[in-house]
């Protein structure tokens, strides 16, 4: 079945409630990714998709889930009636949470339970809707295994596991937490695997755990999405943010998502654009769950115009008509570009891509011009002179230190000179000398002291006395040193 043949949600055969849920979000044609894999899914096969970011994938997965656990659904309030029947596996916490709101969507008038659970937040507050039994469960990986260490789930009647973004999860490193969950699931299950890229270890890990899948691909592998426009600006690391700031001067009305490599380089660029009047914000892995929610709500909103994003925070944002995406700092990871440009020209939509490129990240480009198999074309960026950069220092003048501080060192004109050493004055200095050892000025002489103070005169005439060649300088030095 082709998405020629499909041209209404009622010809997928999904059950009443459903369609009804489709509707009322305003759907009422399947995106190609769905209009493939939902009939297959239908058929209890398990499917590899490959699909861009914002073509749908979500439903493409969930409704024929949905379809399949309504015989299933109960009204009862025992949590036996309402084991866990369908894993979503999630890389990050903000696509777990999109599913799950997609879910919740589509099944708003069944009997179906949903829930999603993710770290960043306290595990005791996702225990309770646990032990009431849910069908669907959506989840991060450690989270989920958090879980099952703290036994308030069980996963021994599993019958859809979902892998969302695998090629992601890879990314973060979640194999070996992927091995451990296969093994906690029944054998006998299906398995639907959905990657916008398709590298050989994709390919492995769906060898590891589907069986005879169906590979759909709703676009060339790898490609990214004909609706976003792409250039690229080629622009020294020191002029990137004066050069970012021209841009968004550019699209004033219109929001941005703008992504760095690090979480360091995130919160700098975030705080450096709110010292330009951006009102802008930040969110990465060092953000709680709280502020990285009130960012997206805020940006959601429209109450700012910029957020500056790094890429496992950004997977799976979902924003309506997000006109422009600008790559600040390109990703040594190809794929990573393919991810970010998928957040604008969702849904039919139009969207631009920008990319800030300097001297030592063209070879990075390089690669993902490989990748996509499409050369984007490049212009040297024409930086204004008269936008002030926002890392630019204050003056002395208004830095509030005192001027006295910032003269140069002058020594002073008063200075005496050293006093040249006589013989009287080094005679004197060896009687100080013998009188501070034999206990000051005032001690009364008798003939055993004196005996002491002619030994100790010879021993200080030997240390004190200097050879005919010493300059007076260092004899001077010598004379302060023993007084």
């Amino acid at each position: 079945m082709t998405e020629q043949t499909i041209v209404d949600f009622r010809a997928l055969g999904l059950a009443e409630p459903l369609l009804k849920a489709i509707e009322e979000s305003g759907y009422t044609t399947p995106t190609p990714i769905q209009a493939q894999a939902i009939p297959l899914a239908l058929q209890h096969m398990d499917l590899m998709a490959g699909a861009q970011t914002g073509t749908g994938k979500t439903a493409a997965f969930s409704l024929p889930i949905l379809h399949t656990l309504l015989p299933l659904a109960s009204t009862s309030t025992s949590p036996a009636k309402h084991p866990i029947r369908a894993l979503v596996l999630a890389p990050t916490r903000e696509l777990a949470i999109q599913v799950y709101d997609n879910i919740k969507t589509y099944a708003k008038h069944t009997a179906l339970r949903s829930t999603v659970v993710y770290g960043g937040v306290d595990i005791k507050t996702q225990m309770p809707i646990l032990k009431t039994g849910v069908e669907i469960l959506v989840a991060t990986p450690g989270r989920l295994l958090d879980h099952v260490e703290q036994k308030t789930l069980s996963l021994n009647q599993v019958q859809f596991l979902v892998l969302d973004e695998a090629d992601r999860m890879l990314d973060m490193g979640f194999m070996p937490d992927l091995k451990r969950i296969l093994a906690l699931l029944p054998k006998q299950r299906q398995n639907l695997m959905f990657s916008a890229t398709f590298s050989d270890e994709i390919k492995k890990l769906a060898d590891a755990f589907l069986n005879n899948p169906t590979l759909i691909e709703v676009a060339r592998s790898n490609a990214t999405n004909d609706n976003v426009e792409q250039k690229a600006f080629l622009v020294n690391t020191d002029q990137k943010q004066r050069f970012l700031v021209q841009l968004l001067k550019q699209y004033p009305n219109q929001q941005v998502i703008v992504f760095t490599k690090t979480k360091l380089s995130a919160s700098k660029l975030a705080r450096a654009l709110e010292r330009d009047q951006v009102p802008c914000s930040a969110i990465h892995g060092d953000k709680s769950q709280k502020e990285r929610i009130e960012a997206l709500d805020a940006f959601k909103a429209g109450t700012i115009h910029a957020l500056v994003a790094t890429d496992v925070a950004a997977r799976g944002l979902d924003i309506t008509d997000l006109p422009l995406v600008v790559n600040y700092e390109i990703s040594t990871a190809p794929e990573d570009y393919v991810h970010r440009i998928g957040r604008t020209g969702r849904a039919g939509a139009k969207g631009i891509a920008i990319s800030l490129i300097d001297e030592d990240e063209t070879k990075y480009f390089d690669e993902i011009e490989k990748l996509i198999k499409k050369q984007i074309p490049k212009e040297k960026a024409n930086v204004s002179s008269s936008t002030t950069p926002a890392r630019s220092r204050p003056s002395k003048a208004s830095s509030g230190k005192d001027a006295w501080f910032e003269q140069p060192y002058q020594p002073a004109a008063a200075t005496a000179a050293p006093k040249a050493v006589t013989a009287k004055s080094a005679a004197n200095v060896k009687r100080k000398v013998v009188a501070a050892l034999l206990g000051g000025f005032g001690f009364k002489a008798t003939p055993q002291n004196r005996t002491q103070a002619k030994r100790t005169t010879g021993r200080s005439k030997q240390k004190s006395d200097l050879p005919a060649h010493q300059p007076a300088e260092n004899a001077a030095e010598t004379a302060n040193i023993e007084s």
